[in-house]
């Protein structure tokens, strides 16, 4: 390669190189964007929102204890030599029942010498009384006008006599109890809790023979979120006013132990303080006769059974629910206005598993979106399948599918007309040449 070639040769790459920019930057690329599509992208279910009264249910829970519960013990000490059929766990009884029955001779011995005791003093007061008449006697024998003094008349051995008979009385009265006591009687109608004793033991006083408890009613101690205390009516009462039966909320008690089971009652009284540990007030639950005739042929109602409740509340006036599923994070909702979806946040003045009673950020009429929505923005295009739980959506694409095919086919005809009109008449040599060609072709 020859030397000014090789001068030239540089110069040629660099002026190729700076051309070739020029084109470029005098002619960036260019993207076509189209117009944002305005096809619905979504179709969503929605609820007309309404104002209407609610009727707050609380929701609780608690385990089921006895109105009473004791343990048995004996008064008197003996052998146990009798027990009845009742008196095992689980089973029931009546007042005044005779449950366990203990040796009675010991006892018996000491109601006779009781009753021995007592006929000695007695025997020992009518001889003291015979000795006073005989001193009033002496005494006015002798000729003395003036009373004569209690010593004489022998008044302090009267008293001690009759002291002695009474002594006699209390100690027969007292043999006498502890031998009814010897019978264990039930205090109340109740069930065995558990026993500790059987035939043959030997007990003594404070010996724990069962526990029991009765069986008129039960009750369950239920706690209240702070937030459910403004929609109940709570039973409290004053230091000369009970409660009214008026203040008594209705309660349903749930069981899920063996199948659905549902016991009635009502909170009766509410207790005096917050619970220290969870700061909650417990509100008190009472069901009468729980172990009555059972219609449902479940099972009764179990001390210490877990069970959950349903209390009764105030009624709200004119408030907007919403169903808890159309809820996002428990701040926000989505609502539709002209098919476009729209995020509002709201603010929950009360909320079961169920509902939500709206404070603010709603309104009545709104459209609000029920189908679970994943990453949506606000602004999406969005079709209405169904309001209310109707379905809406396929008479409208109906409808529109209608409209649409009317308009291509005016649409085709006008272009049709358009044609024939700018077809152009043919003359009478201009035909017959037409035609000419036209036979020719057939004949080939």
């Amino acid at each position: 390669m020859s030397p000014k070639i090789k001068k030239i040769l540089p110069v040629i790459v660099l002026s190729s190189l700076v051309f070739a920019a020029y084109i470029v930057s005098s002619n960036p690329p260019s993207t076509k964007r189209g117009r944002p599509s305005t096809a619905p992208q979504l179709n969503v279910q929605v609820q007309k929102l309404t104002r209407a009264d609610l009727a707050v249910t609380i929701s609780s829970y608690g385990t089921i204890k006895p109105r009473t519960q004791s343990i048995l013990l004996p008064q008197v000490s003996g052998q146990i030599i009798k027990i009845s059929p009742k008196f095992r766990e689980g089973g029931f009884f009546e007042q005044g029942d005779v449950l366990v029955q203990l040796d009675q001779r010991d006892l018996l011995a000491e109601v006779k010498i009781s009753q021995a005791s007592l006929f000695s003093a007695k025997q020992s007061l009518s001889e003291e009384q015979a000795r006073v008449e005989q001193a009033k006697q002496d005494w006015q024998r002798l000729g003395n006008s003036e009373d004569a003094p209690d010593l004489v008349l022998r008044k302090p051995q009267l008293l001690a006599a009759q002291a002695i008979v009474y002594s006699a009385e209390a100690g027969l009265a007292k043999a006498e109890l502890a031998l009814e006591r010897s019978n264990i009687v039930a205090p109340y109608t109740g069930r065995i809790l558990s026993k500790s004793v059987d035939v043959g033991q030997v007990v003594s006083v404070g010996t724990e023979l069962a526990e029991i408890y009765a069986v008129d009613y039960v009750e369950i101690r239920l706690p209240l979120k702070n937030k459910d205390l403004p929609y109940m009516v709570l039973p409290e009462n004053s230091r000369f006013q009970d409660e009214s039966v008026n203040q008594q909320p209705a309660v349903t008690i749930h069981s899920d132990l063996s199948v659905r089971q549902s016991w009635y009652g009502k909170v009766v009284r509410t207790e005096g303080a917050f619970d220290q540990d969870s700061q909650q007030l417990f509100v008190v639950a009472q069901i009468d006769d729980p172990y009555g005739k059972n219609e449902n042929g479940g099972l009764p109602l179990k001390i210490g059974q877990y069970v959950s409740a349903e209390i009764k509340g105030k009624v709200i006036e004119k408030v907007l629910t919403i169903p808890n599923k159309a809820i996002y994070q428990g701040s926000y909702v989505y609502v539709v206005e002209g098919n476009i979806l729209k995020r509002k946040n709201i603010t929950i003045a009360w909320q079961n598993d169920d509902v939500a009673v709206i404070q603010d950020g709603l309104e009545a009429q709104q459209l609000l979106v029920l189908t679970p929505l994943g990453q949506v923005t606000s602004g999406t295009i969005v079709s209405i399948s169904s309001m209310d739980g109707k379905s809406v959506n396929m008479q409208a694409s109906g409808q529109k599918g209608s409209k649409k095919g009317t308009k291509k086919g005016e649409n085709k005809a006008r272009k049709n007309g358009k044609q024939g009109e700018s077809r152009k008449p043919l003359n009478a040599d201009q035909e017959k040449s037409s035609q000419t060609a036209s036979n020719n072709g057939v004949e080939s």
